[in-house]
């Protein structure tokens, strides 16, 4: 019978204690990493006035993947107006205008009762920004 042999040397995330593969460089795993990135990204919105070409300078990183936390509804832009004038999202059901991720409220009610799913639609226009459980 052929036992395996568990090396001593495994690591592990400094954060979520997840073991790492042995030829993985970094001590945070990528799931804690995007974390703590985003962590950093909702501190640097809540203290400057940004958009989110602003917030993908500053922490270099792909406008998409900026935009993609704008359409899950991560963040969002501080003042409705700008919000409406800038971003041009509409809810993916019935094209009414919204702030953030994919729906409106009503179709968000909605699709609570009918578990249906929806695309984002969005545009490329500047304006500034804020994390969700801010109260400005």
């Amino acid at each position: 019978m052929e036992t395996t042999a568990f090396s001593s040397d495994f690591r592990y995330c400094s954060v979520c204690r997840k073991p790492l593969p042995p030829s993985y460089e970094d001590s945070t795993c990528p799931v804690c990493k995007e974390q703590l990135l985003f962590r950093d990204v909702k501190d640097f919105i809540r203290s400057h006035d940004v958009n989110e070409y602003d917030v993908a300078e500053h922490f270099n990183l792909p406008l998409q993947q900026v935009k993609g936390w704008i359409r899950e509804g991560r963040i969002q832009y501080k003042d409705k107006e700008l919000s409406l004038k800038y971003i041009k999202m509409h809810c993916y059901v019935c094209g009414e205008q919204i702030q953030f991720g994919t729906l409106c409220p009503k179709c968000m009610r909605q699709k609570n009762v009918s578990g249906q799913s929806a695309a984002p639609v969005i545009s490329n226009t500047p304006g500034n920004m804020r994390h969700l459980t801010d109260s400005k």
